[in-house]
């Protein structure tokens, strides 16, 4: 005789999250550690569902982080989307990017997760890559950037 098997129901209900919630909470995660002092951010680069690389803004590796020299671009009082050029780190997009190249790993076609809108120099850098979609979780001050997506025909969405 075979033993009839009960399976008891979880007392509440657990919902999960759905892709872009699951990857957009990865990017947060990744921006935390940042060592940037005037902004956190955290990119992951997807393909079928699947993390191919993950990047956050902060010095080249094995130069010091502002964290621990302080951060030019306050002491000079450039105002947030200017100067990228007077900035010891590289952003979080530039670093998924970098990530994959060493690794071998091909980003054509995947998705950008990020904490923030890319700024423009990170999406003509995306554009050339063949990133096909950007996820954000908030806008950046750089219309330039924008406009540029948008001729390339890459959809930008805050989900």
């Amino acid at each position: 005789m075979k033993k009839k098997v009960t399976v008891n129901k979880p007392a509440t209900v657990r919902t999960r999250p759905t892709w872009d919630e699951y990857f957009l909470e990865m990017a947060t995660l990744v921006a935390k550690r940042s060592t940037c002092l005037r902004r956190n951010v955290g990119a992951v680069l997807v393909k079928d569902k699947r993390i191919l690389a993950t990047g956050y803004n902060g010095a080249p590796s094995g130069l010091p982080h502002c964290l621990e020299i302080g951060c030019l671009r306050q002491q000079l009082g450039i105002p947030s989307g200017e100067r990228h050029e007077l900035c010891r780190a590289l952003h979080a997009e530039q670093n998924a990017l970098i990530q994959a190249s060493l690794h071998g790993i091909s980003v054509k076609d995947s998705i950008l997760y990020t904490t923030t809108q890319p700024c423009v120099i990170c999406a003509k850098m995306l554009i050339n890559a063949g990133i096909k979609e950007i996820v954000i979780i908030e806008g950046y001050p750089d219309g330039m950037a924008l406009d540029f997506l948008k001729q390339a025909k890459i959809k930008i969405r805050k989900p």
